[in-house]
């Protein structure tokens, strides 16, 4: 029976390729996190929990060496005072912890825009970090490179309610790949599980079709019973004092908000939509059965 371990499993992400697995049953799944305790649900279906974080050099080492397959993630560090140095301290982490397990399949977490290594705020991170992993030599390595998460919306939903409007950093006339997370999940469980890549490469994940911030508040609109609620470019300058004020670090920010301020200049756009980097699931799809029950809850 294949082995794998996934980093990050408390996450958007992690947490549904954890449960894809462990509800398929063919295979041994290992989770890392600092905090056991918000795994219990897992352990419960069979999961292994290992202690420990992701600049734990030993520890990841040990948990590579006894396994087939690994997910990696670059987590966010909102208290981090250098985002980037932050960055490439646990790709380095990640790294020597492979070339030390003998590890031979990752399955790396990424973006779309990571094919940039400037001017796109916190994917300039991700996009090194495919870098420094495809010089590892005799690893199979592929990069998930995901849409934006349409989980994304979910934290906006307190404006919506408040305020009447719906609204990000980023213009709400330029359509980009979004994507439902429970999509990407599928993807990488499947990679993971049959470890079918073999060298370097790149799966974007780009959702059934491109949006429009505008378009898809529109659709968030319809669903909640307000037709009209409106888009709002909310000003890089009010946004970075909103994120300041719920303790995030300047740099952090900044990286932020770069992200969000470039989706005009395309970054998003890059990749080739086809039959292989398309998936499911529809905004309306989403907003059915993950929207609308989070906010009729809120």
């Amino acid at each position: 029976m294949k082995k794998i371990v996934i980093l990050g499993a408390t996450g958007t992400v992690g947490s549904k390729i954890a449960k894809i697995l462990l509800e398929e049953g063919k295979r041994k799944v290992k989770l890392l996190a600092r905090n056991p305790e918000k795994l219990k649900d897992f352990k419960n279906l069979g999961a292994e929990i290992i202690v420990g974080d992701v600049n734990d050099v030993n520890v990841l080492t040990k948990t590579f060496a006894t396994v087939d397959s690994a997910f990696l993630i670059l987590p966010d560090n909102v208290k981090a005072e250098n985002t980037r140095a932050y960055q490439r301290q646990v790709t380095s982490s990640y790294i020597e912890a492979i070339q030390q397990s003998g590890i031979k399949h990752i399955v790396n977490m990424s973006s779309l825009g990571s094919h940039m290594h400037e001017g796109n705020g916190m994917m300039a991170g991700t996009g090194e970090q495919e870098v420094r992993l495809n010089q590892l030599e005799d690893v199979n390595v592929v990069h998930i490179r995901s849409a934006y998460f349409m989980e994304n919306w979910l934290r906006t939903i307190g404006l919506v309610k408040s305020k009447g409007i719906n609204g990000t950093a980023a213009v709400g006339d330029h359509a980009i790949p979004m994507v439902a997370t429970q999509d990407v999940a599928q993807v990488a469980a499947a990679h993971l599980s049959n470890l079918d890549f073999t060298g370097k490469s790149v799966h974007p994940v780009m959702g059934p079709r491109d949006y429009t911030y505008a378009e898809f508040t529109s659709s968030i609109g319809k669903a909640i019973g307000q037709p009209d609620l409106p888009y709002v470019q909310i000003p890089a300058e009010q946004a970075k004092h909103i994120f300041l004020g719920n303790g995030f670090s300047e740099d952090f920010v900044d990286n932020l908000l770069g992200m969000a301020l470039a989706v005009k200049d395309g970054i998003f756009n890059y990749q080739k939509r086809d039959v292989f980097t398309t998936s499911p699931t529809t905004a309306e799809a989403f907003i059915a059965d993950t929207y609308l029950p989070i906010y009729n809850q809120q």
